[in-house]
């Protein structure tokens, strides 16, 4: 099964139509993927706003950065079978690692969702994929994009930087 799908087409950030702060912002998230932090790249960038904006937003940082971007499906990767997920989310940072491709989490709320308090076996499992999902992140050499509508329901990560690109 694909898990991801290149995306092409993609401008620079100045032909990306944003307001001043989150092209700032954006700037300031390339520089650091340039460079690295510490022994690691920027990490992950998540956006929210305008779905258009953030899709310009997201293919503009991987142009920036001159690499691919592979948008990431999320129906294909999230599985009803316990560890199904998890290894469907292996496949796609190997993928992106091979190419040295920028991760592309398009609307990701269902993957990316807050940790809960375990109340029975479903939660259970629910905090172990988002567990891993986070682990894989951080230890990911490449740069994540992820674009929510809601973040505030999106878990808080220390090596993650959060852009508004746009109001909806």
């Amino acid at each position: 099964m694909n898990f991801v799908r290149p995306v092409t087409g993609n401008r620079p950030l100045a032909g990306v139509d944003l307001p001043d702060a989150p092209v700032k912002a954006l700037e300031s998230f390339v520089d650091e993927a340039r460079e690295g932090v510490g022994a690691r790249r920027a990490g992950a960038l998540f956006l929210s706003g305008d779905s258009a904006q953030v899709k310009a937003a997201a293919g503009a940082v991987a142009h920036e950065l001159g690499r691919g971007m592979f948008r990431v499906d999320l129906k294909a990767v999230v599985s009803k079978y316990i560890g199904e997920t998890e290894k469907n989310l292996n496949r796609v940072f190997d993928a992106a690692e091979a190419q040295d491709a920028v991760l592309f989490f398009d609307e990701a709320d269902a993957l990316f969702g807050k940790r809960s308090e375990v109340k029975d076996s479903h939660d259970r499992f629910a905090n172990i994929e988002i567990n891993y999902l986070l682990q894989k992140m951080e230890s990911f050499s490449g740069v994540a994009i992820v674009a929510t509508n809601a973040p505030v329901k999106i878990d808080t990560c220390r090596f993650c930087r959060y852009v508004v690109v746009g109001t909806k």
